[in-house]
């Protein structure tokens, strides 16, 4: 059985799924100085693919919420950031999983959002995505740039790893409408065209370790091969500052050696009219509760007081400074 299938039934208890938007009660204005008590209602989080860790994180953070405040939450299934922020600015969701580097771009009216900056406001940052671009061995492609004329997938469409992986190609020399096969699929459909040899690579932006990868790795072995993306950073630092590098370690996939990788950290966003009495509550809960989502995925360790501060140039919301005591 896929480890996929392992990690949703063995999850299933603490995830409530929904693909219906939801309004959260709206009976205490946003600003600071409120109460940090959650109101009654009930709100949804946008998450991503199944495969991947907002998915999974998501879905214990919602039933973190229902357990232990007066909301009752929801997680739904995405295509990740771009998506995310404009349905939740559209009313569709209330909270939602994104990469700095989308929200960046709304905020500031860039890229997916070019001339329309999206009011929306951080609840934290949380863990880094890892930038985990995988080919299969017998492809040909030991850099970006091999990657010119192959069958490519650069994630779903208006998600986050859609965004850097063209950003990475472009880094590269690489047009990513016309120099590669792009195939924008969602994770678990690049790795079934890994495996049926369909696909040549993938691009994925997501926590350590996602179960979908670790199938693929698992399943293939030695016929996949990671590729270093950081001879790229430069030029996407040029985009955004919030890229950083870092490594994929071996053992996370029982690798050969460790890989290095571009970084870039998550935020949990929310509209700018999100009661402040709830933003700070949910905050709050994140890190008294931080060792319950950590049983849900590992990447909650990375989550600290310290970090979820670092929200340039998102706006940190009312509400949350309040919950981190600033």
């Amino acid at each position: 059985m896929r480890i996929k299938a392992l990690l949703v039934t063995a999850a299933a208890a603490m995830l409530v799924v929904s693909g219906c938007g939801g309004k959260q009660v709206q009976d205490a204005p946003a600003g600071a100085g409120q109460a940090c008590e959650a109101s009654d209602g009930r709100l949804t989080i946008a998450t991503g693919n199944t495969g991947g860790v907002y998915y999974v994180l998501g879905g214990g953070l919602a039933q973190l919420i229902s357990n232990n405040t007066k909301l009752r939450a929801t997680a739904a299934e995405t295509g990740a950031s771009v998506q995310n922020i404009q349905q939740l600015v559209a009313g569709d969701y209330d909270i939602a999983f994104t990469l700095a580097d989308t929200a960046a771009d709304a905020v500031q009216g860039k890229d997916s959002f070019a001339g329309q900056p999206q009011k929306i406001q951080a609840l934290a940052r949380i863990y880094p995505n890892s930038t985990q671009v995988v080919v299969r061995a017998d492809s040909g492609i030991n850099s970006v740039a091999d990657m010119r004329g192959k069958r490519i997938s650069t994630g779903s469409p208006k998600s986050g790893t859609e965004v850097i992986a063209n950003r990475v190609l472009s880094a590269a020399g690489l047009n990513p409408d016309t120099d590669i096969q792009a195939q924008r699929l969602a994770l678990g459909k690049a790795v079934d065209g890994m495996k049926s040899g369909t696909v040549d690579g993938l691009f994925w932006s997501g926590g350590l370790p996602t179960p979908e990868i670790t199938d693929l790795t698992t399943s293939l072995g030695g016929a996949v091969k990671f590729i270093d993306i950081t001879p790229q950073l430069p030029g996407l630092k040029q985009i955004s500052e919030v890229y950083e590098t870092s490594t994929i370690p071996a053992a996370t996939y029982k690798l050969p050696a460790d890989v290095p990788t571009v970084v870039v950290p998550n935020l949990l966003v929310v509209r700018d009219d999100f009661p402040a009495n709830n933003a700070c509550a949910i905050t709050k809960l994140l890190f008294d509760k931080r060792a319950d989502l950590e049983q849900v995925h590992p990447s909650a360790k990375e989550i600290t007081k310290e970090n979820a501060v670092k929200t340039d140039p998102v706006p940190l919301h009312p509400g949350a400074q309040q919950a981190l005591g600033g």
